[in-house]
């Protein structure tokens, strides 16, 4: 069982291409750099709010900015993907990735084991949801997508179960509507964020203790702990369809300067009109976001044309020389 984005895409080369130097492996930024164009995956503890445990990432690592992508409720615990500096341009676009956790439901009487699980998958697929009472967004009715649900134990009135979803799913509410399809009712009584986009419960996750420590640690002239826990930005876009482009045209897209057919090298499988794609150099570094003119199919077969539109642009101006204004002198 995977999310979308978890699918394994394919590199296909549109044109031969000669890496010229420029840039650098994003895995082999300075500290300094990576707290301005990092990623954490903390492991949000069970009592405050996201924005307290971002507040705090702040102050532990003395930065300015830092933001999450997709909020858990205070007695929520486990994945909280948390950008640094600039890379919190990237929230907004990871806010739409999917999520998975795991749920323990109550439910209010007790019922055969047979009959909960055939009512669980009856939920997977589309589904109508009106957000509880409590909650930041509009009270409407909203199609949401269930990936997959799978039923794991069940003790007494306690239903332990994984859920994939799409992003902005309640899953209180999926437990109500659940409890009322069995006829019994049923409530949330415990949630863990296992999955949000490519950030997952692996080795990469770490708790705010950690991070004290790593902090403390590179203070002392060893920065080897918190290079080990702060990750590139780059690493939030595994799960984005990418673009490779050429060296020769990195300068113009930094400089916010939309994609054109002749700028790219490589391109993966699977790009619908539409879709978010991520830019990326030879040296893996991200320059930009943007939305495909065209699938994966047309961007192969054309010779002109502008390939995406721009969402937002991640590389600073001046990493790569402007060869753009050499070709206007």
């Amino acid at each position: 069982m995977m999310l979308p984005g978890e699918q394994k895409r394919e590199l296909l080369v549109k044109a031969e291409c000669q890496h010229k130097g420029y840039g650098k492996d994003p895995y082999k930024r300075s500290i300094a750099e990576l707290l301005d164009e990092g990623v954490i995956n903390l492991d949000k503890p069970y009592g405050p709010t996201s924005h307290e445990v971002t507040a705090w990432v702040k102050n532990i690592l003395h930065i300015k900015r830092a933001g999450h992508s997709g909020t858990l409720d205070p007695h929520v615990t486990g994945v909280l993907p948390i950008m640094l500096g600039d890379a919190t341009r990237l929230v907004r676009v990871l806010l739409l990735s999917g999520k998975e956790y795991v749920c323990v439901m109550r439910l209010h009487a007790d019922l055969p084991e047979e009959r909960v699980r055939a009512i669980l998958e009856e939920f997977t697929g589309v589904i109508y949801q009106r957000p509880p009472l409590v909650s930041a967004v509009k009270r409407q009715l909203r199609k949401r997508t269930i990936y997959y649900i799978d039923f794991l134990e069940m003790r007494g009135r306690d239903v332990l179960f994984k859920v994939g979803c799409e992003a902005g799913t309640y899953i209180r509410k999926l437990c109500h509507d659940v409890g009322e399809a069995l006829g019994v009712g049923a409530h949330m009584y415990e949630l863990r964020r296992t999955k949000s986009g490519p950030f997952k419960e692996d080795e990469t996750l770490i708790t705010l203790h950690d991070l004290t420590d790593a902090y403390y640690y590179y203070t002392q002239g060893d920065e080897a702990p918190l290079r080990k826990i702060i990750l590139p930005m780059e690493y939030a876009l595994r799960n984005m369809p990418r673009i490779i482009v050429k060296d020769s045209a990195v300068g113009a897209l930094a400089e916010g300067a939309p994609l054109f057919v002749q700028g790219v090298c490589k391109v993966d499988t699977g790009i619908r009109q539409g879709d978010t794609v991520a830019v990326f150099t030879h040296m893996g570094e991200v320059v930009s976001i943007g939305t495909a003119r065209m699938s994966t199919e047309e961007l192969m077969a054309a010779k002109e044309g502008q390939a995406l539109d721009t969402l937002c642009v991640m590389m600073k101006p001046g990493v790569y020389p402007p060869e753009w204004k050499k070709k206007l002198k």
